[in-house]
């Protein structure tokens, strides 16, 4: 895509620092950073979010997220944890419309990152819950 500012860091068309390349996928840091080592894995071929993989092209995709994160953790014996961001959409945060995963270490409570988790325990009745979990397993595919 030729307006797709990660489809021009494949390219090589911006410049980026690299972690990890292979046929399939690329891995470079977020350019924000927000926290040291924030790093992007994005597949090579342009798809725009998560419905748009096919099963051949995610499991390609995702198998190398594990090890990537293992490699950030393994860099820096201050980071205790990492968050593994993936959104989609414009409404869920996607900023650029190419898939991404965000590996995120963490190093504290205080670092520069943050996550909000509403609780609506119990707004739902199990009869609620049971409808929704019925028109999801409708559309599964296979």
């Amino acid at each position: 895509m030729d307006d797709c500012v990660f489809c021009k860091i494949i390219n090589g068309d911006i410049p980026s620092t690299k972690i990890y390349e292979d046929d399939d996928v690329l891995a470079f840091f977020d350019i924000s950073q927000v926290t040291p080592g924030h790093t992007l894995v994005v597949p090579k071929k342009h798809v725009k979010d998560i419905f748009a993989y096919d099963e051949d092209l995610a499991e390609r995709v995702f198998k190398k997220v594990p090890m990537i994160a293992r490699a950030i953790k393994a860099s820096n014996p201050k980071i205790i944890g990492m968050n593994i961001c993936q959104n989609n959409g414009e409404i869920a945060y996607q900023s650029v419309m190419h898939s991404h995963i965000h590996l995120v270490p963490r190093y504290s409570k205080d670092d520069a990152f943050s996550m909000h988790w509403g609780d609506n325990t119990g707004l739902a009745s199990a009869e609620e819950l049971q409808t929704r979990a019925d028109k999801i397993k409708e559309n599964l595919e296979g």
